[in-house]
């Protein structure tokens, strides 16, 4: 547990840019426009000191613990901070403690701030909620993931979610003059310089988090000669980042949402850029040629049957290749089912079809269907008056029933009008002719 007093004292000269930079008021508070802007409601709370519980959702390095800490400054209360991910219940318990010996004391409210808040579990997270109830403090978590999948409903309904957004480049290149041109806590008295160009290129490869910049800026400023940082030096030192990719979390899911639905929806570029995405943030490429081949039964199906030879194929040759060959099948793949005809019959049919073997319970197989390999099951009549196919005109029993009692005449598989679905669905059709004029229970495709 850490007690902050916020922003008194000096700063070593040890300490990080990034902490050093961290804005003390409102007005250096980079982006966030959306929640902090002129007139927004959290913006009116903070400079009326009227705050409330809050759980700050966002990518790293968008500003939640120094918005945490802007909150406690402007409302005057004492600031307690707490990792979920080095903390547990006794030390939830002492910050209880503290912020109520505080209040006694001092008259002074407390603002609690969870880093990290989605890493506690359920019992943790229910320990805040009586001092939340009865204002031992203003409580403020701080994650990365969906707050709708890790922390608990009974949390959620008595703190207001805000949504923080990954910093827009010209956002970041805001924060790097003012690291440059500030004396006191930047680099202003190293008379650094950068072009245009330099700032443009660390505020891209910040990748909307202002931490990564400012450290991108102060590793840059080590290499300086005569103020200046030579542009060979500058883009090593960025040559080693990497897009934001969330493993397991929220971005990665998002992201394979995207790229699936940019298949589904027959745009190659878009569903490329994604790929490019997840493997440029790290993603395991074989994770990817699985998804590829649920997409190529999922919405590709019958409609083009090769899509799915071609994903498996991209599969095997990611196991055999590796990266980074491997990837350009993937790749293959993935363009090759975006431009593909599209069909989900197949997948609605399944579902159908087990959502009805769930609800019909354990219906018997017909006798004519039963296979009959003794004397007792042929005496049963197992396997009586099964009609053959292959014997049958055109190799189709007519008028054949092949569903249990209960579900005759039933259809799962509705072929589309696109790609050979088109050609089973005329199959179809003819064989449901067939059955009619047989006197059976055909259903058009």
């Amino acid at each position: 547990m850490m007690n902050d007093d916020l922003f008194a004292g000096s700063r070593p000269a040890s300490q990080p840019l990034a902490d050093r930079m961290r804005p003390r008021t409102l007005d250096e508070y980079a982006g966030q426009d959306h929640i902090l802007g002129e007139g927004k409601p959290l913006r009116n709370a903070i400079l009326a000191g009227n705050l409330h519980s809050m759980i700050l959702w966002g990518p790293p390095g968008t500003g939640k613990t120094t918005l945490a800490r802007l909150l406690a400054n402007h409302g005057g209360h004492h600031f307690i901070t707490l990792s979920a991910v080095l903390s547990g219940v006794k030390e939830i318990r002492a910050a209880v403690e503290q912020a109520r010996q505080t209040h006694a004391m001092q008259g002074q409210p407390t603002l609690l701030f969870i880093d990290e808040v989605h890493r506690f579990n359920k019992s943790q997270q229910d320990a805040f909620l009586p001092h939340v109830e009865d204002g031992t403090f203003i409580f403020v978590g701080a994650t990365t993931e969906n707050p709708s999948f890790e922390l608990n409903n009974a949390l959620l309904s008595r703190a207001r979610v805000y949504v923080l957004k990954a910093l827009r480049p010209e956002a970041i290149r805001g924060l790097l003059l003012r690291a440059l041109e500030d004396r006191e806590r930047g680099l202003g008295g190293l008379g650094l310089k950068l072009s245009g160009d330099q700032l443009d290129l660390l505020a891209e490869a910040a990748d909307g988090d202002a931490r990564r910049a400012l450290n991108l800026l102060e590793i840059a400023s080590d290499l300086a000669e005569d103020g200046r940082i030579p542009q060979a030096a500058l883009e090593e030192i960025v040559s080693g980042q990497v897009r934001r990719f969330d493993k397991g979390g929220e971005a990665f899911y998002d992201q394979i949402s995207a790229l699936h639905k940019s298949v589904r929806g027959s745009a190659p570029d878009a569903a490329l850029y994604w790929l490019c995405r997840m493997l440029d943030g790290g993603c395991d490429p074989l994770y990817i040629a699985r998804r590829v081949v649920r997409m190529a039964s999922e919405d590709i199906g019958n409609a083009d049957p090769r899509g799915l030879q071609l994903a498996l194929a991209a599969w095997d040759v990611q196991t055999r290749l590796g990266s980074p060959e491997g990837e350009l099948a993937i790749a293959q793949a993935v363009v090759y089912l975006a431009c593909a005809a599209k069909s989900n019959a197949v997948y609605t049919a399944y579902k159908a079809a087990m959502q009805a073997a769930r609800e019909s319970g354990s219906l018997e197989v017909p006798l004519h269907l039963r296979n009959a390999p003794t004397r007792l099951m042929k005496e049963l009549d197992y396997g009586k008056a099964y009609r053959y196919a292959h014997d049958e005109p055109e190799g189709y029993a007519a008028g054949e029933n092949y569903f249990p009692e209960g579900l005759e005449g039933t259809r799962f598989y509705h072929p589309v009008e696109r790609g050979l679905e088109i050609q089973i669905a005329e199959k179809l059709r003819r064989l449901a002719e067939l059955d009619r004029a047989a006197g059976g229970e055909g259903v058009d495709g």
